[in-house]
């Protein structure tokens, strides 16, 4: 009895191009759902804003999302990530094509990383101000404002959601690039 291929623990080249080839069409459509998570929101968070009356009609309290220039590195941060993303479309799907180009794979590696470190660093510092919002600190007299501005906070909060979602799938993505990597190298 003859053993085959992958009995014997190798598996053949068209297997494992098909492999890479199931990584790269997983890798595009990771990107669109990322896309549409950061892109939303940055629309979110840009169109964000509430306005209170205050005992008169003349007298009005406003909440918006530009009084905070964290919220507006925020709406930046996320609308250069979806739009390096829309970008990334276009060697993802060449990825699909040529599932075995090194190159382009350590390029995005490179910029998934850098748009990974920006996407984190303008979801966190807006955590911590709907953090404030929502809970105040009484040592600095600061307090909530959530109770008042609740579309305000709401809207704010579930923007994070969303961005924190695409910090996810952007490390996804670099797993994903990672393993497509690795899988070449030992094919070597």
């Amino acid at each position: 009895m003859k053993a085959g291929a992958l009995e014997l623990g190798h598996a053949s080249k068209t297997t494992k191009s098909g492999v890479n080839r199931g990584m790269s069409i997983l890798d595009l459509f990771i990107r669109i759902i990322a896309i549409i998570a950061t892109l939303g929101s940055a629309i979110a968070m840009g169109t964000t804003n509430e306005t209170l009356p205050f005992f008169t009609q003349f007298v009005r309290f406003k909440a918006k999302y530009n009084d905070l220039p964290t919220f507006t590195f925020f709406v930046v941060a996320n609308a250069i990530v979806s739009a390096y993303l829309v970008l990334s479309l276009g060697l993802s799907i060449y990825h699909i094509m040529r599932s075995r180009a090194q190159a382009t794979r350590i390029a995005l590696i490179f910029f998934d990383a850098a748009m990974l470190g920006l996407l984190t660093a303008g979801a966190s510092a807006s955590a911590a101000i709907v953090y404030l919002a929502h809970k105040g600190n009484t040592k600095t007299n600061w307090f909530p404002i959530c109770q008042q501005f609740d579309s305000f906070c709401h809207r704010t909060s579930g923007s994070l959601v969303g961005s924190f979602a695409g910090v996810v799938l952007i490390i996804l993505l670099v797993f994903l690039s990672a393993i497509a990597l690795s899988r070449q190298s030992l094919n070597h």
